[in-house]
């Protein structure tokens, strides 16, 4: 946990709304928070557990059946754990009862205020980055690996399911896993896995998590691949690569993001497609979540300055694509032909 800039992005926050706490139970503001995981069931918008901080430190309140996990596995020495009997009262009853006031929680309990900790998380802070680092690489390794070993015969499922077990070595859940075949691949935007063969190519999509941190990356293998699909996956990296040119450009100008999508556009447009934008959201800021925001033409927040390529391993074939309108290029991943 890195507790300075965590105190320094929430000290003002209690300043500015004259608060005297303030609580995560949200499984990314919960892990922005204290670095650990408050995650048992997949389905719940809300953890098993809750942090706060009061102007001086974190505390945690969860129930008896959950405390010792977290204090021995989750949590750094040292933070203050308040404990419940599962049997009697809810984790919102239970901040309730323990926190000062006035206060507020990014989730409901009775008489607080509501708090997003979507800003405060942005940007990330050193610490964030050195493990986002790892995380893309291992991320992108386990990507790799499995789609060197699928085979056309293999079902979408297949892949999927090989895919959750290489990240799950390391530690990392797939809130996302998408497998397209050459049949689904063209037809939809999120090719969510089915028993259909992968055929002449495949697409293989993931968004990453690990303690919190999201990344996402994407493979295109191929077998006996369609005319097509080399046109247009260069087609894809101009789109990107002007994408990234912009985002460091604007970055520079203090610009807004809603520069960077008529960089997009215009893109698009050079290439032939000029209205496929329309078909799927065009990326945005990740983190502690797989999209803080989304990039749109009237997006505002930016705050990156350069481009560095956190899903890579140098293992994957890859080849370098111009700029568009510059002299410049960068090294994009390119079809791996099997």
């Amino acid at each position: 946990m890195d507790r300075r800039n965590r105190s320094d992005r929430l000290d003002p926050v209690l300043d500015t709304r004259d608060l005297e706490a303030v609580w995560f139970a949200r499984p990314n503001a919960f892990a922005w928070l204290t670095g650990g995981n408050n995650v048992v069931d997949r389905e719940s918008s809300v953890g098993v557990a809750a942090a706060g901080y009061d102007g001086e430190s974190v505390s945690v309140v969860t129930n008896t059946i959950e405390a010792d996990r977290l204090r021995d596995e989750q949590l750094p020495e040292g933070v203050d754990i308040s404990t419940f009997p599962w049997y009697d009262g809810s984790l919102a009853d239970a901040v309730s009862d323990r926190s000062p006031r006035p206060a507020a929680a990014d989730f409901g309990v009775p008489e607080f205020e509501s708090i997003d900790a979507g800003s405060l998380r942005q940007p990330l802070s050193e610490a964030d980055i050195d493990r986002y680092r790892d995380l893309g690489a291992d991320a992108a390794a386990a990507l790799e690996a499995v789609a060197r070993e699928c085979h056309t015969s293999d079902t979408e499922r297949d892949v999927a399911a090989s895919l959750r077990a290489e990240l799950s070595r390391d530690g990392i859940e797939a809130p996302v896993a998408l497998v397209g075949s050459a049949e689904r691949a063209p037809a939809y935007r999120h090719y969510t896995p089915t028993d259909a063969e992968l055929g002449g190519y495949a697409l293989l999509s993931v968004t990453a998590e690990r303690d919190g941190l999201h990344a996402s990356c994407t493979r295109t293998v191929a077998f006996a691949p369609p005319e097509w699909l080399a046109e247009r996956h260069d087609a894809a990296t101009i789109v990107e690569v002007a994408a990234l040119d912009a985002t460091r450009n604007v970055a520079r100008q203090d610009g807004d993001a809603g520069e960077v999508f008529a960089a997009i556009e215009d893109a698009y447009d050079a290439v032939g497609h000029p209205d496929e934008w329309r078909n799927h959201h065009q990326g945005g800021a990740a983190g502690y979540a797989g999209r803080e925001w989304l990039a749109t033409p009237e997006s505002d927040p930016l705050t990156a300055e350069g481009v560095e390529i956190l899903t890579e391993t140098g293992d994957w074939p890859t080849r370098e694509v111009q700029i568009p309108d510059g002299d410049a290029s960068l090294a994009r991943h390119d079809v791996l032909y099997r």
